[in-house]
């Protein structure tokens, strides 16, 4: 079943269109990766899923739901979550805290949402009371993630979540990311490290200059000498 269909969806800034007519969609429990070179679109296409950004044609799906250019307050309350390229979490506030604001739309009892955040990233409870600020690159990212999953949803959008890690964190996040899923949460991740990306993804939609350039499984993307020449350095 599909979680989510973006069809002939374009958008841009003030008068500039950076999407032009994409289409993807990712069915339920999938990870599907968003691949392609600076400037093709993946964040924009990213937010406007998020409702970030408000789209100039198109259509956007979710659960089966109508979500074209319906804020994010809202699409958060139909079961969608998002964490941002910049920083996901507030500094100044312990891990804990972080977690907890995750939750500001919920009025039930965490505990449960709490722990199984734990089970998946089991560093977050033992440094529950540190500042999050002083964590490690790759512990940050672990705090953003599992403030978005606070609210279980059922679509997860990360947005380069290995950006500025070093290597060996990358590794961990993307293990991470696998476990996520594998938990039940469907994923769309927008990635420039495409070969770590797609080798956990189902599926995989490469773009160019905001359209959609191929597609395919990402094993079968990895060994697309197309895709290899012009976007992994094959």
């Amino acid at each position: 079943m599909k979680i989510l269909e973006v069809s002939d969806l374009t958008t841009g800034y003030t008068d500039l269109d950076i999407l032009h007519g994409i289409s993807m969609h990712i069915e339920s429990g999938e990870i599907v990766s968003i691949i392609g070179p600076n400037g093709s679109g993946k964040s924009t296409l990213m937010k406007t899923i998020f409702g970030l950004l408000r789209p100039r044609g198109g259509t956007i799906v979710f659960k089966d739901r109508d979500i074209t250019g319906v804020k994010p307050n809202m699409v958060v309350r139909f079961g969608m979550s998002y964490v941002p390229q910049e920083k996901e979490f507030f500094p100044s506030l312990t891990v804990l805290e972080n977690l907890e604001m995750g939750a500001f739309i919920r009025d039930d009892d965490i505990s449960e949402s709490l722990e199984r955040i734990y089970t998946i990233f089991p560093a977050l409870k033992e440094k529950g009371q540190i500042r999050a600020g002083s964590l490690s690159g790759g512990e940050q990212r672990m705090v953003g993630i599992g403030r978005a999953l606070m609210l279980s949803p059922d679509l997860l959008l990360l947005d380069e979540p290995s950006a500025g890690l070093a290597p060996v964190m990358r590794d961990m996040v993307f293990e991470k990311i696998a476990e996520v899923n594998r938990a039940g949460t469907s994923i769309l991740i927008v990635e420039q490290n495409a070969r770590r990306s797609l080798g956990i993804s189902d599926r995989g939609y490469v773009l160019e200059m905001g359209r959609n350039r191929f597609e395919g499984r990402g094993l079968e993307l990895l060994e697309n000498e197309d895709v290899l020449r012009l976007y992994l350095g094959g």
